[in-house]
């Protein structure tokens, strides 16, 4: 129990936690107010506004730097960690996306001819730049507020 307590009790990592579950809720709300349906899916789902995987770093570093100070080694490690993220976020995770799309466009073509495909590539994969710093300011938000 002493294991578990320790883990809801770590502020850093609630903080991450809670700033990745405001993001993907968000995304949630977005959907509801574009489509007004509720699409539950979109709670374990990638892409989309505001970046929940930016939301996750950022808030762990800015947690990280409030709470252990903005010149310790863990704040330069979840910063540099934060950078891959970002970097991978709206870049490469963004270009396979793109790829995909490209990719099942080929295949319906391809089941145009007869040729049957069992399933399509995941599309939505990466973030735009505005999609990751959406995630990035609610990351510092749900930081400030919960440190």
């Amino acid at each position: 129990m002493n294991f578990f307590n320790q883990i809801f009790h770590n502020q850093i990592l609630m903080t991450a936690i809670v700033s990745w579950v405001l993001a993907q809720l968000i995304k949630i709300i977005i959907e509801l107010i574009r489509t007004h349906r509720i699409n539950w899916q979109l709670i374990f789902a990638t892409g989309g506004m505001p970046s929940s995987h930016s939301s996750l770093v950022v808030a762990l570093a800015t947690a990280t730097g409030l709470r252990q100070g903005f010149d310790s080694s863990l704040f330069a490690i979840a910063t540099v960690l934060a950078f891959v993220v970002l970097y991978d976020a709206q870049g490469i995770r963004r270009q396979a996306g793109n790829q995909a799309r490209i990719i099942n466009r080929m295949l319906q073509n391809v089941e145009n001819a007869g040729i049957k495909v069992d399933k399509n590539l995941k599309e939505l994969l990466g973030h735009t730049p505005i999609q990751v710093m959406g995630g990035t300011i609610l990351g510092i938000i749900v930081a400030l507020v919960m440190n």
